[in-house]
């Protein structure tokens, strides 16, 4: 029975016509390792850089895509050091590769493959309450809270610091933009993605409900003047309490099974999802400022939170922000506003998952995910990019992301590595390059098996 109404409720996500001809050119891209620029501001090898960016245009990839880190880019307060970026579009320029920036106004370090400590521009780390926190208190200082947008911290709230940011990065590249750099994804969120940190590594593990982020001061006044609007000041004013903790199992706590069904429960999961997009419209909005004179594409990334997304109740996306159940298409939301605010498109994740990975007892549904954000993105006419979620280098995992290729205008993949271009692996993702170039004159590399 479950798996039937499953099928009903999901059909529509399944059929996915394609948008691009069979011999489009998809774009191939490689996400450089978060260290390239370091901790100290500089480059950290740039001769064996420019020997992998060589290597990768042999390799016949596109382009590369990089973490433009706040951290490192604003040591004081409009001061700004973009001189390592400098090197790196140089390089991409003389060698004939494209360039993808991230304008990451998150920190570096506590994400899955951090390999890097890059906290914000201390102007802004010192400072309190500003900061996501959950029901035990625990402040997330990766991204500032979107409650914290309009707060005035030394003269500017952290949305003008975003806009100076994007202006003087506009400055510095404005020869590039539209030619070498030919997209800006926008960080809105930590790891850059636009959700809560509802899964942080160092309270959560796989598959926990995660929780959720509004008892920082500012969210909680946000949350009384929503509840005191329609006029329950008292009783709704506050997050739901029965919602668990990060590591917590939907069936084990009353708001997974049946509190999000409630009008309280389906007020607060509004308003909590309403934030996050009006916070992603605000950066947006920014950005188109600073870059839309420019033929550069802008772009938002979404988090593929695939674990519970077979379940009604979608718990692991609520907690993020995705309000995806009782009846709302969460990606949807999220596509349109993109596409009103800046025509910006989607940049997602989980690419190469299959279902059949996935353990059975988390209710994983990647592919069912990655085909509602695929049709949220045409029926909203904005462009899907594709990213891996985890390093792969099999031809399992490569096909999954080439069944993709006909939604997709570019697929970045994470990232580079020594062994992703050495031996078979290398190989393999040449090969893979090929596919999704689908040029009727693509080499086919020999792989060792």
């Amino acid at each position: 029975f479950l798996a039937s109404c499953l099928l009903t409720a999901f059909c529509w996500w399944y059929h996915t016509p394609s948008t691009q001809t069979p011999d489009t050119h998809t774009g191939v891209f490689v996400m450089l390792e978060l260290d390239t620029v370091n901790d100290a501001g500089q480059l950290k090898d740039p001769n064996a850089l420019r020997g992998h960016l060589q290597q990768l245009k042999d390799g016949n990839v596109d382009g590369i895509m990089v973490d433009v880190w706040w951290g490192l880019t604003e040591p004081f307060t409009k001061t700004y050091q973009f001189g390592p970026y400098r090197m790196i579009v140089n390089m991409c320029k003389e060698i004939g590769l494209k360039v993808q920036f991230v304008t990451s106004f998150h920190q570096c370090g506590g994400n899955v493959g951090d390999t890097c400590n890059i906290p914000l521009p201390a102007f802004v780390n010192t400072y309190r309450d500003i900061w996501y926190k959950d029901q035990h208190g625990n402040e997330d200082k990766e991204y500032i809270s979107l409650f914290a947008d309009n707060v005035n911290i030394s003269g500017r709230t952290p949305i003008q610091m975003y806009g100076d940011w994007f202006q003087a990065l506009a400055n510095t590249f404005d020869a590039e933009l539209g030619s070498t750099i030919v997209e800006i994804q926008v960080g809105m969120g930590p790891a850059g993605e636009l959700r809560y940190p509802s899964y942080q590594l160092s309270h959560w593990h796989f598959c926990g409900v995660g929780a959720f982020q509004a008892y920082d001061s500012n969210a909680l006044q946000s949350l009384q003047q929503a509840a005191q609007a329609v006029g329950h000041g008292g009783d709704w004013s506050k997050p739901p309490d029965t919602a668990g903790d990060y590591n917590s199992q939907p069936q084990d706590v009353d708001f997974f099974r049946n509190g999000y069904q409630t009008d309280k429960g389906k007020f607060f999961l509004e308003w909590y999802s309403q934030a996050l997009l009006r916070h992603g419209q605000d950066v947006l909005t920014h950005a188109k400022q600073a870059f839309g004179k420019y033929s550069v594409h802008l772009a938002g990334k979404v988090s593929g939170i695939h674990w519970w997304y077979k379940a009604w109740h979608h718990a692991a996306e609520l907690t993020a922000g995705y309000y995806n159940t009782n009846g709302n298409n969460a990606y949807m939301g999220i596509a349109k506003m993109f596409a009103n605010t800046a025509g910006a498109g989607i940049d997602f994740t989980c690419m190469e998952m299959a279902d059949t990975e996935q353990p059975s007892n988390c209710a994983s549904g990647p592919e069912e995910l990655v085909q509602q954000v695929a049709e949220a993105t045409r029926a909203s006419g904005v462009q899907l990019g594709g990213e891996n979620a985890l390093p792969r280098y099999d031809d399992t995992a490569f096909g999954k992301i080439a069944s993709y290729k006909g939604s997709l205008s570019s697929f970045t993949y994470l990232r580079l590595s020594e062994s992703l271009i050495s031996g078979d692996n290398w190989n393999r993702f040449r090969n893979f390059v090929n596919r999704m170039h689908n040029s009727a004159e693509s080499e086919v590399v020999d792989v060792v098996v």
